[in-house]
């Protein structure tokens, strides 16, 4: 027993000591990384002083570095940065990643490397008279490497630019840097994984960064930077299957983790009057429907399909029924009749709209409802996928398939026209009796009876227009859809390109103005 208290208890008293041993002050630390016993002499409240006027004064030219001052004050304005990183050389290996930003597409000087490249030598070279004189020197670089380092890191993680604040049709939740970010990253206690870990994006984003870096030509240069910041933006998590459309692309994946399921063509929403924004804003002093310019884009979104329904009735919308129902029903009597398209006032169905006096209406107060009934006509086709949304969006076919030849296919009033809805139900309800019983309504022989023949689209115009009621079908799981824009992207091993139909990379390199080289 008196050997063991022999042992036992010095050995208590050193980890004791090792796990209880005062941090190393700033000035302990200074001293040693300079090899300066002056720095010993270090007051912490006189630095405080100059460090608070460092940071009020940097603050009127760095606009991020406010978001800094709640962080240092709860530290009581230490150098956090330079107490942890200046012996090891941290701090200047964050100078070395700044200074290569520029393959990410950045201009290194937006994170201050030359005048943090000064600040260290200066530093360094230790050229003093006494240890106050280097509390402006030593606040500086504090300041301008946390500020640098919070930019940097956040543009990479999150991207440069909100694309909430730009485009007004982006309805993905964006991630950003909340209130934990700074605290997280200025307390991290390895700054070179922190950074390096950074590096490792995306295989996309790679292979873009890539060809950005070896290629000569400046166009090509401007798409693919506009791309990688696309994919800086931080996505929802989609889980292992999930259907992407690509508005530029014109096509809908619906993929399987790293495998397609399947893959077909879709028309999109056409893009918005050249003048758009010089006309809305005549539109809003005038109040005319005339004036009102047109925006037909497709906005970009995340979802989940809910429901989709067979022999849909489409109710169309106000904007379309102020200006292409009413010119064709005051040109044409019998347009309603031949468009299947009922008429409904204040709820109710108008058996005769023949009687009505369209003349009498203004477009811009026009109090009918217009639903075109489930028929071969009908410009949702014969299936539509549901997901909800703040912009009535949906999937569905069309009776126009012509429209899949086209090479643009910005043609729609903003909602998605797929080429292959039958096969899209198919993957959705994976069930084979649910789905015969979609084929049922659809007036398509089952497949259970016909095995092993291939399935084929249906044709809208083969199938009887009466009797045909829209039906609710359910998928087997909630399956999520992200509705995209990329105009640049790496598929097989090789880079694609497409148009930017809706100006959307106009747009997004003039916010990245301030950012980019």
């Amino acid at each position: 027993m008196k050997t063991f208290i022999a042992f036992f208890f010095p050995a208590l008293l050193i980890y004791f000591f090792i796990t209880h041993k005062p941090k190393p002050s700033t000035g302990e630390l200074l001293a040693e990384s300079l090899h300066d016993e002056k720095y010993l002499a270090f007051d912490s409240t006189a630095f405080d002083s100059v460090f608070s006027a460092e940071l009020k004064n940097l603050s009127a030219k760095y606009v991020n570095i406010h978001k800094l001052k709640a962080y240092y004050a709860s530290t009581g304005n230490q150098p956090i940065l330079i107490n942890k990183y200046l012996s090891n050389n941290g701090i200047d290996t964050l100078l070395s990643y700044l200074k290569t930003s520029g393959d990410h597409g950045f201009n290194p000087n937006i994170f201050h490397t030359s005048g943090i490249e000064q600040l260290i030598k200066k530093l360094r070279e230790n050229d003093f008279s006494s240890v106050k004189d280097s509390y402006s020197t030593i606040s500086r670089l504090e300041i301008l490497s946390a500020d640098a380092l919070v930019r940097y890191t956040s543009y990479l993680k999150y991207g440069a630019i909100n694309p909430k604040e730009i485009f007004s049709r982006y309805f993905i939740d964006v991630k950003r840097a909340d209130s934990f970010f700074i605290p997280n990253l200025l307390n991290a206690v390895n700054i070179v994984d922190t950074l390096s870990s950074l590096q490792g994006k995306s295989a996309q984003y790679k292979a873009l960064q890539e060809k950005y870096l070896n290629s000569k030509n400046d166009s090509i240069k401007k798409v693919l930077l506009i791309n990688m910041e696309r994919l800086r933006w931080v996505l929802p998590d989609v889980g292992k299957q999930f259907i992407q459309v690509n508005i530029p692309d014109f096509r809908l994946v619906f993929f399987d983790g790293k495998d397609t399921l399947t893959a077909m063509k879709v028309c999109v929403g056409g893009p918005k009057d050249l003048d758009y924004d010089a006309q809305y804003k005549v539109f809003e002093k005038t109040g005319d429907i005339k004036d009102r310019p047109e925006n037909r884009e497709t906005p970009m979104l995340f979802s989940n399909i809910k429901k989709l329904y067979t022999n849909p009735v489409w109710n169309i919308p106000e904007s379309i029924a102020q200006t292409e129902v009413y010119t064709m029903i005051r040109r044409s009597s019998n347009y309603l009749k031949r468009k299947n398209i009922a008429v409904y006032y204040k709820n109710k169905k108008i058996e005769n709209p023949s009687t009505i006096r369209w003349y009498k209406y203004d477009r811009s107060n026009f109090p009918f409802l217009f639903v075109q009934q489930p028929s071969s006509d009908n410009s949702l086709g014969r299936l539509k996928f549901i997901f909800p949304n703040s912009s009535s969006v949906y999937l569905h076919d069309t009776n126009f398939k012509q429209g899949f030849k086209l090479k643009n296919r910005a043609i729609s009033h903003g909602c998605i026209r797929v080429e292959n809805p039958l096969k899209l139900a198919e993957l959705l309800v994976v069930d084979t009796a649910k789905y015969d019983s979609i084929r049922k309504e659809l007036r398509l022989k089952p497949l259970r009876n016909y095995a092993g023949q291939p399935v084929s689209s249906f044709k809208a115009g083969q199938v009887p227009q009466k009797d045909l009621a829209p039906v609710r079908f359910s998928p087997k799981a909630e399956t999520p859809i992200l509705v995209t824009y990329f105009t640049a992207w790496s598929e097989n091993n090789k880079i694609e390109y497409r148009p930017d139909i809706y100006k959307l990379d106009e747009k997004l390199w003039a916010a990245m103005k301030k950012y980019r080289l």
